[in-house]
C-alpha cells in the first residue's frame, strides 16, 4: 500500500514547524492498516472480523524522513495469520530508503464477542469494510502485495 504525503495534511505544519515531515506514529498507522487489509483479504468472504487492531509493535525503527510530495510505500510480510491473531514484518520505504520497519502483532475480534448486543454493529462494520475493499481493488486493479510468507491456522 502507499501513502502520498501532501502539504494539505494540517498536522504537518505543527509536527516540526518549518520542517514538515510525516510523524512516525502516522507511518506506523499506515503499516498497521496495510497488515490489517492483508488479514481481511485472507479471511473467508472478505472479512470475518469487524476489528483488526494492533496488539503489539516490536522493534520499531525509523530511518529517513517522509516529506510532502513523497510517497511512503508499505510492504507487509505475513509471518502468521491465525483465527484470532496475526504477525507481520513490515517495512516502509521512500525512494528506496527505509523510513520505518517493525514487527506487528494484530488481534482479530468481533464486538459481539464481548457483548452480544453488538451483533448488528459487527454487521455494519463488516459491510463498510467490504465496500472499502471493493473500492480499493477496483481503483488499483489488484490485490495488495507483500504477503510472501503466510501460514494459516
Amino acid at each position: 500500500m502507499a501513502k502520498n504525503v501532501t502539504m494539505a495534511e494540517e498536522y504537518l505544519a505543527d509536527h516540526f514547524p518549518g520542517f514538515p515531515v510525516l510523524p512516525g506514529v502516522m507511518m506506523l498507522e499506515a503499516a498497521i492498516q496495510t497488515a490489517a487489509w492483508l488479514v481481511r483479504a485472507s479471511e473467508a468472504g472478505g472479512g470475518a472480523h469487524s476489528l483488526i487492531v494492533l496488539k503489539e509493535a516490536r522493534g520499531v525503527r525509523y530511518g529517513t524522513f517522509v516529506s510532502p510530495g513523497q510517497t511512503l510505500t508499505i510492504t507487509a510480510d505475513a509471518v502468521e495469520i491465525a483465527q484470532a491473531r496475526s504477525d507481520f514484518k513490515i517495512k516502509g520505504t521512500v525512494n528506496g530508503n527505509t523510513a520505518i520497519q517493525a514487527r506487528l502483532e494484530l488481534s482479530h475480534v468481533n464486538l459481539a464477542e464481548t457483548d452480544v448486543s453488538f451483533v448488528a454493529n459487527d454487521r455494519i462494520v463488516l459491510a463498510a469494510q467490504r465496500e472499502r475493499w471493493q473500492t480499493l481493488t477496483q481503483r488499483s486493479g489488484a490485490l495488495p502485495t507483500g504477503s510472501t510468507t503466510v501460514s494459516t491456522n
